[in-house]
């Protein structure tokens, strides 16, 4: 599927049906494991995206699938609990459709997260890294042939550090690496990575911060260390340790973004 079934003024009109606000302050997407940061959110409630015309489901074990809406420090919200993988089978378009839905409730910035594995040897399972820049190895994401734009993410970047430290939260900053999965990637893929200049890899998020960048979507993204990739470590890969890492730095991970929510 390369386009939506539904326009998204059409899903944007579902959820105001809904309740969901007319305008937002911030959007929020949710990599996984890292849904408990809707515990932060005031007045809250929630559709599952099974409900919302145009939605697809999620697949991922830690994407719950629901979008929820509130506020946050008195600010309007809405979070995306899941995001669409291009693995699952979804089209680039659909993949950005929270970032897509963010533009069209009038968000003033979207915060991005994800899990990813650490190619930086001397990052850390838990370290939360600020996205300073990214690689399309493949150039696997396009933006219509039309479009002609450069993204540039240190100037958020640079933000998202100053608030870290302002609220005494130590974060890392690097280089994300997009791969399409659903595979982990391979020792020799790895050692590629890091020659590339890449400190994190992951499969999701890029295709966003694309999108958002072409939109004129102020963007922020934050990478969790939830493993180390292949070959860094002598142990097997495992996605339950993507759980485990969240539900160690969940309460942290929610101050920064209710930071990044109050002054970014």
């Amino acid at each position: 599927m390369n386009k939506l079934p539904y326009s998204i003024t059409q899903i944007r009109k579902f959820l105001l049906e809904r309740d969901f606000p007319e305008k937002i302050d911030s959007a929020v997407i949710l990599g996984s494991g890292l849904g408990d940061f809707i515990s932060v959110i005031e007045d809250s409630f929630s559709i599952p995206y099974s409900e919302i015309p145009g939605f697809p489901e999620t697949s991922v074990q830690g994407h719950s699938g629901d979008l929820w809406t509130g506020t946050v420090s008195g600010r309007s919200i809405i979070a995306f609990s899941g995001r669409f993988h291009h693995y699952e089978g979804h089209a680039f378009p659909v993949t950005v459709l929270p970032v897509r839905l963010a533009e069209a409730f009038g968000a003033e910035k979207l915060i991005i997260s994800n899990a990813a594995g650490s190619i930086n040897t001397e990052f850390s399972v838990g370290d939360l890294m600020v996205i300073d820049d990214i690689i399309q190895p493949f150039q696997s994401v396009a933006a219509a042939p039309s479009d002609r734009f450069r993204y540039n993410l240190y100037p958020e970047a640079a933000r998202v550090r100053k608030i870290a430290a302002e609220i005494g939260l130590e974060v890392q900053r690097g280089t994300y690496i997009y791969v399409t999965g659903p595979n982990y990637e391979s020792k020799a893929e790895i050692r590629a990575f890091r020659v590339l200049g890449a400190d994190v890899v992951g499969m999701s998020t890029v295709p966003e911060l694309v999108e958002a960048s072409r939109l004129n979507l102020r963007a922020a993204a934050i990478s969790l260390v939830t493993n180390m990739a292949a070959g860094v470590l002598k142990q097997k890969l495992d996605h339950s340790e993507v759980k485990e890492a969240a539900e160690a730095r969940k309460d942290d991970f929610a101050r920064l973004v209710t930071a990044l929510i109050e002054k970014l």
